[in-house]
């Protein structure tokens, strides 16, 4: 049975633990914020855009009071998540339900899951809005967009971090980080990315007038979106469509409700119903659905290398009934490493260090999950990185002080678990800080560290883990060509990683030797904490195929340009020169 109903944004408060429908999502606006939600039109020529300022959420801030607040509201309500196809809302019989990772039995939202039949019409609604976006200027589809990122810097703020610390478990401020900044910096850097990629035009001559069309891909984007941040959901869904796309954005189960409410928003900017269509549905069910269309132009993915692989295969397998090539775009994999050298500083390498690898309990796919340090300053960078250890603090991210909380769900709990429990059954290998686990109330992980000796690629070291579990390698001050070969080998990876050392000639021979190892490297910073329009973000081996997230050259890849020729000047002979007597 498939119920359906227009779509909606109503804007009042059930403070009830049931399940409502929408109700009290997001927070009432205020007249001075009705007056002045518009964006005026855009000037794609001057257009320049700037990072969102961080919020510090310092005791008794506004920030902090507004989030507290929020918080309050989200959690009084089981929030139905409905799918989401043109204008109508859809609620099938297969149901699930997103839980806090922190507290597992209690329920936030309700969500939906797609069928076949339910992907193909949003397939088919789709195409028929493409029709009108496609065509739409982009001026103008980037003034929606840009009222989209207004909202969410200022009124939707604190329900997009409340949202984002109930259901995937982040902190505050690394909420903050995720679901406000960087997701307000995509929309208005993809503006300005679209704006500066379209601005090319080719020569003209005497005789011909010559142009370029950025078209947007023939077809529909599938946009796969992973658990960990807000912000890529929103990316994976709005940076094809600012380009002219129209979108299938499947949200993960895990993250579906601060997910929704970015679509809502995205619509209460005038975003119209169909260009990008909200469907919660199981994996496989919605990945053969999308690869078996005609239609299909593009793949939009983050997530697992298994997964990204299966996508590649089924539409390999298909390619000879689609009207285009789809374009593959997908960020997988990572085992990032820090490598520290002898002439590093020490307290400096341990901090970046304890926040790469234990940010968000390991859940980040840029964070630091194997280590390599100088022998010679092993001993005091250990006592270091032991003592900072000591001082975090897991728990709650409701509680303020809070570094890191639980990992997502029980099946990433158990994956986990299980390299942990492999290093303390391993003799050879040690594990030197953390270690314990437990899942009765929320998928608790302490911040675990191993030194493995002398077994540089034991799987710890090769595998992605993704959770806070950092892996050692004690190398030789004197062997640092072994370290570089490690590091660059040990995994099939190449996302991010980092180099510390003060001696610049180590750090030009790193810089070198290192090339191909990460995507986004970093010299004496953290491998984490990418910025849009500051470092682009992708890598490439079995970490993806590298397009960059938050640069110019991932938003030509949702563009296909056309090439056209005028002729201005009367052809009065077919002979060619050479060919007249």
């Amino acid at each position: 049975m498939l119920l359906a109903r227009k779509f909606f944004l109503p804007r009042f408060v059930v403070p009830r633990r049931d399940v409502r429908r929408g109700m009290g999502l997001l927070r009432t606006l205020s007249k001075e914020e009705e007056e002045s939600n518009g964006v005026a039109a855009v000037d794609l020529a001057t257009f320049q855009a700037v990072n969102e300022p961080l919020l510090e959420f310092q005791s008794g801030s506004e920030e902090r009071k507004r989030v507290q607040s929020a918080l309050k509201r989200l959690s009084s309500q089981i929030v139905d998540v409905p799918i989401v196809v043109g204008d109508k809302e859809l609620r099938t019989k297969e149901f699930g339900f997103q839980v806090q990772p922190f507290d597992h039995k209690v329920k936030i939202a309700k969500f939906y899951n797609a069928s076949p039949d339910v992907v193909q019409n949003a397939i088919d609604v789709s195409l028929a809005a493409r029709v009108k976006w496609e065509k739409l200027p982009l001026a103008e589809r980037a003034k929606i967009f840009l009222r989209a990122a207004d909202l969410m810097a200022g009124k939707y703020r604190a329900d997009l971090i409340a949202s984002t610390m109930l259901g995937q478990g982040k902190t505050v401020y690394q909420a903050e980080i995720d679901a406000a900044a960087e997701l307000v910096d995509f929309l208005r850097f993809n503006v300005q990315f679209a704006a500066d990629v379209t601005k090319y035009q080719p020569i003209s001559t005497k005789t011909a007038k010559n142009s370029m069309e950025y078209r947007g891909l023939e077809g529909f984007v599938a946009a796969i979106a992973p658990f960990n941040f807000t912000a890529i959901g929103g990316n994976l869904a709005c940076a094809p469509a600012i380009m002219g796309n129209v979108v299938l954005w499947k949200p993960s189960e895990t993250a579906v409700l601060s997910n929704y409410i970015v679509f809502r928003i995205l619509h209460e900017a005038g975003l119209p119903p169909g260009v990008i269509n909200f469907i919660p549905s199981e994996g496989k069910v919605f990945g053969t659905s999308v690869v078996r269309s005609p239609h299909l132009a593009a793949i939009n993915f983050t997530g697992s290398v298994p997964t990204f692989q299966w996508l590649w295969k089924k539409v390999g397998d298909n390619l000879a009934q689609y009207k285009n090539f789809p374009r593959m775009v997908g960020e997988v994999g990572g085992k990032n490493y820090h490598l520290v050298h002898s002439s590093a500083n020490i307290q400096h390498a341990v901090n970046n260090t304890i926040r790469s690898a234990f940010e968000y309990s390991g859940q980040k796919c840029s964070a630091c999950s194997r280590l390599y340090v100088a022998d010679d300053i092993w001993p005091e960078f250990k006592r270091q990185l032991l003592q900072a250890h000591s001082e975090l603090k897991l728990g709650s991210p409701l509680e303020m002080d809070t570094f890191m909380s639980a990992v997502i769900d029980e099946k990433s709990f158990d994956r986990i678990k299980h390299y942990i429990d492999h290093a303390q059954n391993c003799k050879e290998l040690k594990v030197i800080a953390g270690g314990k686990t437990d899942k009765s109330k929320g998928y608790f992980i302490d911040p675990t560290i191993i030194d493995v000796a002398t077994h540089a690629t034991d799987k710890v070291m090769r595998e992605e883990i993704f959770g806070p579990v950092l892996s050692v390698y004690v190398y030789p001050a004197g062997d640092l060509a072994k370290a570089v070969k490690l590091v660059g080998e040990t995994t099939p990876f190449a996302l991010t990683g980092a180099i510390f050392a003060e001696d610049e000639d180590v750090l030009k021979e790193l810089t070198v030797k290192l090339r191909y190892s990460a995507g986004n490297f970093y010299i004496n910073d953290k491998s984490t904490g990418a910025v849009v329009g500051q470092q682009p973000f992708g890598g490439a081996r079995h970490s993806g195929t590298n397009d960059k997230a938050g640069s110019p050259q991932y938003m030509l890849r949702w563009t296909s340009p056309q090439t056209i020729k005028e002729g201005v000047v009367p052809l009065t002979d077919w002979r060619y020169p050479h060919l007249i007597k």
